[in-house]
């Protein structure tokens, strides 16, 4: 047995989702829309339903479009009030990522959304795969207290190609106030291996827990209920 639970986050987009992941053993949701866009910011009605819903932790994605994570004065202005509104309506954490466009953390924009949480914890997103280099992207993380996650596939577009990539994030992180939320490409069939190869305490699933793995359909309570067992294993 691990000496310490290995958190299980899940993806909702609905009411039902939200029921579903914590029936089968989700110890915290991100509530996003339009998942087929990597998440955007969901209405305040789903937030306060999804939250009245379940008693677990429901952390809500803020990203005012998929276009990029470099965002303009605008954009700044639409995600401060989507946060300081997320936080109202039940939000256990914001989830949130923007880059420079010489792909560094904008330090500048995440300080301006830790302000407006106003301590409310923060994850910084996988706009982080897109950093220039993510061990730096890390320390950068590390300096602000409130982002207590960091979501990550180590770079690629499956998180199951980037062992050694997660294992350096895992070390580089290891007894300090960030967790490394490992995500992307997760399946039900491997993710205990993967967890005991990167030593990881927390992963998130998205399609991996849902009905034919597509994005688009509602989660499976029992793929949950699998993955659930074989972190607890």
């Amino acid at each position: 047995m691990r000496n310490e639970r290995v958190l299980l986050e899940v993806i909702a987009t609905t009411v039902a989702d939200a029921v579903a992941a914590e029936r089968g053993g989700a110890d915290r949701l991100e509530l996003v829309t339009a998942m087929g866009e990597g998440g955007l910011t969901p209405s305040i009605g789903m937030i306060e339903a999804i939250v009245a819903a379940v008693s677990i932790p429901v952390n809500v994605i803020v990203r005012p479009h998929s276009r990029s994570f470099v965002y303009d004065a605008d954009d700044f202005a639409v995600m401060l009030r989507d946060v300081r509104a997320a936080k109202l309506a039940g939000a256990n954490a914001v989830v949130v990522g923007m880059l420079t466009a010489s792909r560094e953390v904008d330090r500048d924009g995440l300080q301006r959304v830790v302000d407006a949480a106003d301590g409310m914890p923060v994850t910084f997103h996988r706009a982080f795969d897109e950093a220039r280099d993510l061990l730096e992207a890390l320390d950068v993380l590390l300096e602000f207290d409130r982002v207590t996650n960091v979501l990550t596939s180590g770079g690629a577009g499956s998180v199951l190609d980037a062992v050694a990539e997660i294992q350096a994030l895992v070390a580089r992180a290891a007894r300090s106030h960030c967790t490394v939320l490992a995500g992307a490409g997760l399946t039900v069939e491997r993710v205990a291996e993967f967890v005991c190869a990167t030593r990881v305490r927390a992963v998130h699933f998205g399609s991996g827990v849902r009905f034919g793995a597509q994005g688009v359909a509602a989660v499976d309570v029992e793929k949950v209920r699998v993955v659930r067992r074989a972190l607890d294993c």
